[in-house]
């Protein structure tokens, strides 16, 4: 039987949400996806806090109208029974460890650099941020840098959702004010996860996005 084909609400622009498509396409799953403007104000309508009441993006939905959301979440659930996801408990917990330190030791420090400087305005009090968020950030990229050393993955043996989730915002680190070329062992890894089967790029962003990170 074929799989139902799945509706993501998603900023193509956001890590977050390229996570949950980069799996989509390396599963040949059907899908369809629905573009939110979540910087400015797309998740705040009444139509969409009422299926998340959070507020954010990704989110997914299913033909029977179960939602799901929180990026992570989405990558384990799309990723159960493929290779994608170790079946051996202990991988797993390993994996889904790289999981957690992704979404609270480095989303929220390389991926906020990145927002506050293409998505805020130059003179945004918010910039005051950006030395202490690089500091923390650098200090997430020097612990994958440390595994990366050696490992050649985040899964486990092999390319998977630890991996998806990692790269999701580590391969546009840049943006954020981080120098990749600091770390030999995530360069290679970049280059590896970009070679899988199925991977496909990050949408770029907007010409006035793009100046201000030029600015910046």
């Amino acid at each position: 039987m074929s799989p139902e084909t799945v509706t993501v609400h998603g900023m193509s622009t956001s890590g977050n949400c390229h996570k949950v498509r980069l799996l989509l396409e390396q599963l040949g799953r059907p899908y369809r996806w629905i573009e939110v403007d979540s910087a400015n104000g797309g998740t705040r309508t009444p139509a969409y806090l009422a299926k998340n009441p959070n507020g954010k993006v990704p989110m997914l939905e299913r033909a029977d109208g179960g939602v799901l959301v929180e990026s992570n979440a989405i990558l384990c659930w799309l990723a159960e029974g493929s290779p994608y996801l170790p079946d051996d408990a202990w991988q797993r917990a390993l994996a889904l460890s790289w999981l957690f330190f992704e979404q609270y030791s480095h989303e929220p420090y390389i991926a906020v650099a990145r927002f506050i400087r293409g998505w805020t305005p130059l003179d945004s009090p918010r910039r005051a941020d950006l030395p202490r968020l690089v500091e923390r950030g650098a200090q997430a990229l020097a612990v994958m840098e440390k595994h990366l050393q050696a490992a050649a993955w985040f899964t486990g043996n092999d390319y998977g959702v630890a991996d998806i989730a990692l790269f999701a915002y580590t391969h546009c680190a840049d943006d954020g004010g981080f120098d990749l070329v600091a770390y030999p062992c995530i360069t290679d890894w970049l280059a590896r996860v970009r070679a899988q089967p199925g991977f496909v790029p990050m949408p770029g962003v907007s010409d006035d996005v793009a100046a201000r990170l030029a600015s910046s």
